[in-house]
């Protein structure tokens, strides 16, 4: 039984790694516009993003290594699909400076932060995470798949993305100790109270 969760261990972790590797030849695919792949290739990205946490919660192979490199490589593949976004629609990034622009603050904060009081990135995952996930992948996908940006989705993954990273200060703020696999900050203060 050990032997066959060690596999599922290093199975998983490769799904991830691969979101990782993928990275650099989306960067390339996207500045040689060479999008019919591209969009593909992130695509595949954002599938195997949902199969990774899936399996890990199936086999019971949750550990703070593969959350670490799962936030990362989401990380990494979001900024390949926004380089994707610039080269192939710049009209369309210039327009919607300001959004970006607040969401990148927010992050950043974030990042500070978080390395500030744990020396790494977070990898709380948080259900509104995994909620403003779905919507950053539909929406990028349908950005390079449809032929007119869809506003109206792009919206949706702005505010639930901003809902994300202040939740994700917030936890910060409030958690002395490095924690994965938060649900959020509700449960988060729902916990304290019990405990008092």
């Amino acid at each position: 039984m050990k032997v066959k969760i060690k596999n599922s261990y290093y199975i998983i972790n490769s799904i991830t790694l691969y979101r990782m590797i993928a990275v650099p030849f989306l960067i390339y695919l996207a500045f040689t516009h060479q999008f019919s792949i591209f969009k593909w290739l992130l695509a595949l990205s954002f599938l195997t993003d949902a199969i990774d946490g899936y399996l890990a919660r199936r086999y019971k192979t949750i550990s703070a290594f593969g959350a670490r490199i799962d936030s990362i490589a989401d990380d990494l593949n979001i900024v390949a699909a926004i380089i994707g976004m610039y080269v192939q629609n710049p009209a369309f990034f210039a327009k919607e400076i300001i959004p970006i622009i607040i969401l990148l603050v927010l992050y950043l904060s974030q990042n500070i932060l978080a390395f500030i009081k744990y020396r790494k990135m977070t990898s709380f995952h948080t259900y509104v995470a995994k909620i403003a996930a779905v919507f950053q992948g539909i929406f990028l996908i349908t950005f390079f798949f449809f032929p007119q940006p869809v506003y109206w989705l792009f919206y949706l993954t702005i505010i639930l993305t901003g809902i994300d990273l202040i939740e994700e200060i917030l936890l910060i703020l409030l958690l002395s100790d490095y924690r994965i696999n938060v649900k959020g900050l509700y449960w988060l203060i729902k916990g304290k109270r019990s405990e008092q």
